[in-house]
């Protein structure tokens, strides 16, 4: 099988810093992949470099065999590539509906659904997919922080995308909203959604994800099943220090 989306030797540096160093990763249609790693590890730093927000020192991104690397945010969005960002920001005087009807106007949006079907009722499909579909006429500033999540999530989704990137779901959730986005995770996997997701919260990465991959101090220490990366002994002393040899 051929990878639709590649990353080749990718590095970025902040003055003396460097924040991602040679990072490489192939992702295949449908995989659900996770990016470990505590904060400051890079991982926000390497969404940026894929969609367009940082530009690398060196390196590439490969999408279905094209160059984007140096590509504007929207112009990656209308090849198909979709993220959310880890601190939610959404029109707070707007009704839910009204946000979702934004990234439904973009040109892959209204390139890829048919001619007698409205953006309206693109949002509303997508607002009934990830089951808020009874909050459309609510204002933003009266939902609840999952629902929030929800939300971020569902204007990526607005854009048709071949792959979503999710920038810390979990983040802020308590147990029974991260129960709800799971769900609605595992539905957009079993639909056959591409998705890569940055996670520090372990145990919500773990029972999702596919593959897993471990970064610390801007390098991928280990990649593999999330079986195989709990058992590896570089990501539980990056983790745990030397007592968790």
């Amino acid at each position: 099988m051929e990878a639709i989306f590649e990353i080749k030797n990718l590095t970025k540096k902040f003055g003396g810093l460097q924040a991602l160093i040679d990072f490489d990763l192939k992702v295949y249609e449908g995989d659900l992949i996770g990016i470990l790693g505590p904060n400051g590890a890079g991982k926000t730093t390497l969404f940026n470099l894929i969609t367009g927000f940082l530009r690398p020192n060196s390196g590439e991104v490969l999408f279905r065999n094209k160059n984007i690397t140096n590509l504007k945010p929207f112009q990656i969005v209308n090849l198909g590539i979709s993220r959310t960002f880890q601190l939610v920001e959404l029109f707070s005087e707007m009704t839910v509906l009204e946000n979702l009807l934004i990234p439904c106007f973009c040109q892959r949006s209204k390139e890829r659904r048919p001619a007698d079907k409205s953006s309206r009722v693109v949002a509303m499909e997508v607002l009934e997919e990830i089951g808020l579909g009874d909050k459309c006429n609510e204002l933003i500033k009266d939902l609840t922080y999952g629902e929030l999540r929800l939300i971020d999530i569902a204007r990526a989704i607005a854009t048709e995308p071949e792959i979503i990137l999710l920038d810390e779901p979990f983040s802020g959730l308590d147990p029974l909203d991260a129960d709800v986005l799971s769900n609605v995770l595992s539905r957009m996997h079993r639909k056959g959604q591409t998705t890569i997701m940055i996670e520090h919260r372990l145990t919500d990465l773990l029972k999702l994800v596919e593959r897993v991959v471990a970064i610390v101090f801007g390098q991928k220490i280990a990649e593999g099943t999330p079986e195989e990366i709990i058992r590896d002994k570089t990501v539980v002393k990056a983790y745990l220090g030397e007592r968790g040899k």
